[in-house]
């Protein structure tokens, strides 16, 4: 990945630790979601835009939007999976005012994706590394906004996600975290319940090439399922030191954007 090495340098990250924290140890949960993707990596494009019906792509599109995202911006978008925000987030950078947006992702198989899709963009603005979102190698206070788009669920420590989110972001920068949530609407949770749990899980397995892709599109109703409910991310978000955490609703309430910022001025405690 031949652009990291200026990201590294303009942030100080040690690229040697950035890229040997695939073999990093790690709970055993965290392992097994991390295989989990790698195995269906390479159709998991395909199985987001088909079983959502491409209303994913907006909700990427609004995410970059209340980003409030400025040309000289400098951008972490953690779990980045195949890159989609992150490119998204490209888009709206200009590497001659300093802008540039790194997409880090513990799982190897799903950042070599993301980066042949950034090749073949010629996407020069975006750089994607190999890292753990519970331990992010770089520096305090490096970027100017902080993203993640459906990956907060697979964390097995949020709270200490939240934590290192915040750790990287500039004072007064802000944080956005895009996931699936439970409809209020009680036919439509209902409804959505059904595709949710019955559904996915078949077309996942039609879908993948890969035997993993129905455990993968089974483990996607229960991690949502036992994900908080915005009104619950809220309040960690604000307990992690973030200011100003609030949410908007999509598609009927089955996902949810917070935005919160890391206050400009802290007293420690």
């Amino acid at each position: 990945m031949d652009d990291s090495l200026e990201l590294l340098r303009a942030t100080g990250a040690d690229s040697s630790t950035l890229f040997s924290s695939i073999n990093m140890p790690i709970s055993k949960e965290s392992r097994r979601i991390r295989r989990m993707f790698a195995d269906i990596s390479r159709r998991y494009d395909l199985l987001n835009h088909v079983l959502s019906l491409n209303v994913d792509r907006a909700w990427r599109r609004r995410t970059a939007l209340e980003l409030d995202v400025q040309p000289g911006h400098r951008i972490l978008d953690v779990c980045t999976g195949t890159a989609d925000l992150a490119l998204e987030l490209a888009g709206r950078v200009r590497t001659e005012d300093g802008g540039h947006v790194c997409g880090a992702d513990f799982c190897h198989e799903m950042v070599a994706i993301g980066e042949a899709k950034r090749r073949r963009r010629r996407e020069e603005r975006l750089t994607l590394l190999v890292g753990d979102t519970l331990a992010l190698p770089f520096p305090d206070s490096s970027f100017d906004r902080v993203a993640v788009a459906f990956g907060a669920r697979n964390l097995c420590d949020l709270d200490g996600g939240l934590r290192e989110m915040r750790r990287v972001l500039n004072p007064g920068g802000r944080l956005a975290i895009l996931e699936f949530t439970t409809p209020r609407t009680k036919w439509f949770r209902t409804l959505f319940g059904f595709y949710f749990h019955s559904v996915l899980p078949l077309l996942g397995r039609w879908l993948s090439d890969h035997p993993s892709g129905a455990d993968a599109y089974s483990y996607l109703p229960a991690s949502v399922a036992e994900f908080p409910q915005p009104d619950e991310l809220t309040e960690r978000l604000s307990r992690a030191g973030l200011t100003s955490a609030r949410y908007r609703l999509f598609t009927g309430g089955i996902a949810a954007l917070h935005l919160a910022e890391r206050p400009r001025v802290e007293v420690n405690s």
